[in-house]
């Protein structure tokens, strides 16, 4: 895996490391505040989450990965936890980055560096989810090389006041 990192005196340090333990309090406050900043689900469907249970998922999958080829990436400013990736076999899992940290690289080093690892552990084609609605984020993976390939799944979400809520998520794809 490729460490990523710079500093040019005027800006904080910023890198890309594996998650470690500890690591998983930030990454679910960075996921929980990404989620509602993308509004893709709606603060209603957000609100439900139960966070010390996405907590135990994050420390899980730092601690005790369920087999090869899974690993969470961290990107950092300075000390801080502002972002993260997580990878299986051929998939980016998913990639985040608190909304007060975008624009600064943090995406683009996630990126660079969950390819770089889906690379090393032999992967060729890149797969990953994105919510319909989430303009930022196609706009992100178009623009890194990847783009839609024609799958779609269904899930539901939540509850509304006309029944079970359900998201359209778009399969994106790109060769490595």
């Amino acid at each position: 895996m490729t460490l990523f990192s710079s500093s040019d005196g005027a800006t904080a340090d910023v890198s890309v490391r594996p998650a470690v333990p500890g690591d998983e309090d930030a990454v679910t406050r960075v996921q929980l505040a990404a989620w509602r900043g993308a509004r893709a689900l709606g603060d209603a469907v957000v609100d439900l989450v139960d966070a010390d249970a996405v907590r135990r998922r994050w420390r899980d999958a730092v601690t005790a990965p369920p087999g090869p080829g899974f690993a969470v990436l961290v990107a950092l400013a300075g000390p801080a936890v502002v972002g993260f990736a997580a990878v299986a076999p051929g998939t980016l899992l998913a990639l985040e980055v608190d909304p007060e940290h975008r624009r600064g690289g943090h995406g683009s080093r996630l990126l660079a560096a969950a390819v770089d690892r889906l690379r090393a552990d032999g992967a060729d084609e890149m797969v990953t989810w994105v919510l319909e609605g989430d303009d930022g984020r196609e706009r992100f993976l178009g623009e890194a090389g990847l783009g839609p390939d024609g799958t779609e799944r269904a899930l539901a979400v939540g509850m509304d006041e006309d029944g079970v809520r359900s998201v359209v998520e778009r399969r994106w794809s790109a060769l490595l």
